[in-house]
């Protein structure tokens, strides 16, 4: 018989998906055929499956944790804002509405039944799913037609794991204030505590943990130190923390526009010791467009994704951004756009079918490649697999993937073609002044040798370093497992899931 294990959160950020990472690996290692399990996502960061759908990139790290390739099922609902009241939802991997919130509250029923159905395909194949709820089931205002935590949990019978942050402080209150926030059925379900990034002397804790277990007849499973130099998957929120070296031979910023998605495609330089990388946020540049307070001067400026890519475009011309970049290629720098920001450099982009507007409209992009985009409501989903000629460096393989509702033309062939996938179409290309480079590849730096090639082109010279960051996510991956594994009190969550199964039977 399957088990079914929920991790949920007191808030948000919490250390769900890196607790749900952390087991899977763990129960991998112990021979247990495990599979991770999300049923609602809200994340601009997604990954395509081998099935042709995307789901949230958490749920694919995952999945790599537990030794599989990532499938539609790890992650039915995914919810993409598209603005601050709107979002794309995506049911099995696919387009299904562009909805409001109030909207999609009507919808839930419809998104549950997508839920239960994959969880009931996992429980088939699987002998543990180990699941991640999203933000907190004490949100007292989405609680009814909850989908995403208690809902689920009292839906398919499963015991909670409540995992808190104690580095954001207030942990005692955070975990028996949402414990009181949920209803006696829903009280029962939870079998313990995990407390989440913790710094100092365990010793300290010890009166804490002892006041807890007597207040709420719960025990604490885990006390989790506070782990730094983990490179993981980020859910949704765009990390800020970079170890740099001081031997730094290419500096690198990037604007942060409200909309920007998949930006886990910066991870790999992020991880690179060479390489510094500036996040801009807004109001960061003067009236002549250079940044205020970054130095030194970038080398490199990356246009990343983006899931409202007119309206990121309309918010980078009003921060001056089109001034910067002006400048910044003026002085020699170079730029690289990747997907929505392949579009911006475009000469146009049209929305007739209102993918990413309330009203049909149009807007002129940054004009550096002669390019135009119609958004369709057709959306591109695939794996991919190709060559990289930059320049005069050797051809490299690469690998990578395509999330994007856009269909793009050439508008003359001054460009040269510098990414050719398998099937002999150009994917990649460069500016007659070779100080641009576009694609609509996400993860095309996480291949080392195509990192390499870019940081070649973009710095003019040979980088010698080479960064696998695959190879640095599995060690993460097992670095998080080892210590779930050193900390957990296994004989305590024995007990708690025998306990909990017997009061199933009573009941």
């Amino acid at each position: 018989m399957s088990i079914t294990l929920m991790v949920q959160g007191t808030t948000s950020d919490a250390g769900k998906s890196t607790l749900v990472c952390g087991l899977a690996r763990v129960f991998k290692r112990r021979g247990i055929n495990v599979a991770p399990f999300k049923p609602q996502n809200m994340a601009l960061n997604s990954a395509v499956t081998i099935d042709g759908g995307e789901i949230g990139r958490a749920q694919a790290l995952q999945a790599q944790a537990c030794g599989l390739e990532p499938i539609c099922d790890f992650n039915p609902v995914l919810l993409k804002p598209s603005s601050d009241i709107g979002c794309q939802v995506i049911i099995n991997g696919k387009v299904a509405a562009q909805l409001n919130a109030k909207d999609y509250h009507q919808y839930k029923p419809t998104a549950m039944k997508a839920v239960l159905a994959a969880h009931q395909r996992l429980t088939q194949q699987f002998d543990y799913v180990v699941v991640e709820g999203a933000g907190s089931p004490a949100e007292i205002n989405l609680r009814e037609r909850d989908i995403a935590n208690m809902g689920f949990a009292e839906a398919v019978d499963c015991p909670v794991i409540l995992i808190a942050d104690i580095d954001r402080g207030g942990v005692f209150a955070h975990l028996t204030g949402t414990l009181a926030c949920l209803s006696e059925s829903e009280q029962r379900r939870v079998i313990g505590f995990v407390i989440n990034r913790f710094r100092g002397d365990p010793a300290l804790l010890t009166s804490g943990l002892d006041w807890l277990e007597q207040q709420t007849g719960k025990p604490v499973l885990a006390v989790l130190p506070y782990l730094q130099g983990l490179y993981l998957d980020s859910e949704d929120a765009v990390a800020t923390e970079q170890d740099c070296s001081d031997v730094v031979k290419l500096n690198v910023v990037v604007p942060v526009y409200p909309r920007m998605s998949n930006h886990n495609d910066l991870d790999a330089l992020r991880a690179h010791p060479q390489v510094n990388v500036q996040l801009v946020g807004p109001q960061l540049l003067d009236s002549k467009g250079q940044c205020i307070g970054v130095k030194p001067a970038a080398d490199l400026l990356i246009l990343a994704g983006s899931k409202n890519t007119l309206a990121d475009l309309i918010w980078l011309k009003e921060q001056g951004w089109d001034r910067y970049i002006e400048r910044h290629l003026r002085y020699g720098g170079k730029v690289l756009g990747i997907c929505g920001g392949l579009q911006m450099l475009g000469l146009l982009i049209n929305d007739p079918d209102c993918v990413e507007s309330l009203t049909p409209r149009s807007a002129k992009g940054l004009g550096y490649l002669p390019i135009k985009t119609t958004f369709s409501t057709d959306k591109t989903l695939k794996l991919k697999k190709g060559q990289l000629s930059l320049l005069n460096q050797d051809t490299v393989l690469i690998t990578g993937y395509e999330i994007h509702a856009g269909l793009t033309e050439l508008e003359n062939s001054e460009l040269t073609a510098v990414l050719m996938d398998d099937e002999g179409n150009h994917a990649g290309y460069l500016s007659p002044d070779e100080q641009i480079m576009a694609t609509y590849w996400h993860g095309l730096l996480d291949t080392p040798d195509a990192l390499n090639a870019i940081l070649t082109w973009a710095s003019g010279e040979q980088v010698l370093t080479q960064v696998n960051y695959q190879q640095l996510r599995e060690q993460s991956i097992d670095c998080l497992a080892d210590s779930v594994e050193r900390e957990f009190n296994w004989l305590q969550f024995d007990q708690a899931m025998r306990q909990f199964e017997s009061q199933k039977l009573r009941d």
